[in-house]
């Protein structure tokens, strides 16, 4: 009996862990771009470095994918290393933060249904956002002389 118990929480466990994925996803899956934000990379958001624009679906999926793979804790006061916004006819349609130069605090974060969640954020996303941000030529424009 005790075994059946512990099997049941298992499967509930397992199912719910990735339920912010699937929402998420749900969410994004109609989207036709994506712009992402590369901060300074130090953690903190006021300087934007480096924007990269999405348009192709195969790649928009791919990111998605990442994004949507695993749900994790909401980890609080670990900055910020970018920034990732999905839109769809030009509005967006979810705001996306991520950190991936701190180990300890490596994930994706938002806003669902008005409260904030996490996935993890994936050897495999850090490796996918390091390659677009070395494809990215997209600085933004300086103003003044």
């Amino acid at each position: 009996m005790k075994n059946i118990i512990v099997f049941i929480a298992v499967i509930i466990f397992l199912s719910a862990c990735n339920k912010t994925g699937k929402q998420l996803k749900e969410e994004i899956a109609n989207a036709d771009s994506v712009a992402i934000n590369y901060f300074k990379g130090d953690g903190t958001m006021d300087t934007v470095v480096e924007v990269k624009i999405i348009r192709d679906k195969n790649t928009l999926e791919q990111l998605t994918s990442l994004i949507t793979a695993s749900s994790t804790a909401m980890k609080n006061n670990c900055g910020y290393d970018g920034s990732i916004h999905y839109f769809k006819m030009n509005r967006v349609i979810q705001d996306i933060d991520f950190r991936m130069n701190d180990d300890g605090c490596s994930l994706f974060s938002f806003l669902l249904n008005g409260k904030k969640e996490a996935t993890k954020l994936s050897a495999d996303a850090a490796r996918f956002l390091n390659t677009w941000r070395k494809l990215a030529t997209t600085a933004l424009p300086k103003i003044g002389k």
